[in-house]
């Protein structure tokens, strides 16, 4: 999971995908990162902290890191939360292979629509809000293919 500074989406996207394999006992690593780290070693967002509390999930202690050409080694799958991000992803990939690896996350709900889950940094609780529901809905997405696919 990749946003910008990994302390909005990105993390929330870890912490509502991890509470989901452990409800599902699927066996899958999951992280986040950031393109720019400019968070790096901090907590996520208190804002997105309080609206993953709200809905019984708990994200305090993760930390921001920056995204590396290493994570393409690490991960099969890496979802990008827009294209700004998406695209900073892919000019690290080294092959195809790493290409094919990186998806935005909305298209998990919307195919081929390339939208982007709105960073709420800038914006009231609402925003929060939305994300989560954003990105609850597409990790459900996530869940139902690594199900799928065994």
């Amino acid at each position: 999971m990749v946003c910008l500074g990994n302390i909005c989406r990105s993390p929330l996207a870890e912490g509502i995908l991890r509470e989901k394999l452990r409800l599902n006992k699927l066996n899958v690593s999951v992280d986040s990162a950031g393109t720019s780290g400019l968070h790096a070693g901090e907590n996520p967002d208190s804002r997105m902290c309080e609206t993953a509390k709200s809905f019984g999930l708990n994200i305090d202690s993760l930390k921001s890191r920056k995204f590396t050409v290493q994570d393409f080694v690490n991960f099969d799958l890496i979802y990008a939360m827009d294209s700004s991000n998406y695209n900073n992803i892919l000019a690290l990939a080294k092959t195809t292979s790493d290409k094919a690896k990186v998806h935005l996350i909305l298209n998990e709900l919307y195919p081929n629509q390339n939208m982007a889950v709105p960073d709420p940094y800038y914006g009231g609780e609402q925003g929060f809000i939305d994300v989560y529901n954003l990105l609850d809905e597409a990790t459900d997405k996530i869940i139902e293919k690594l199900k799928a696919n065994g």
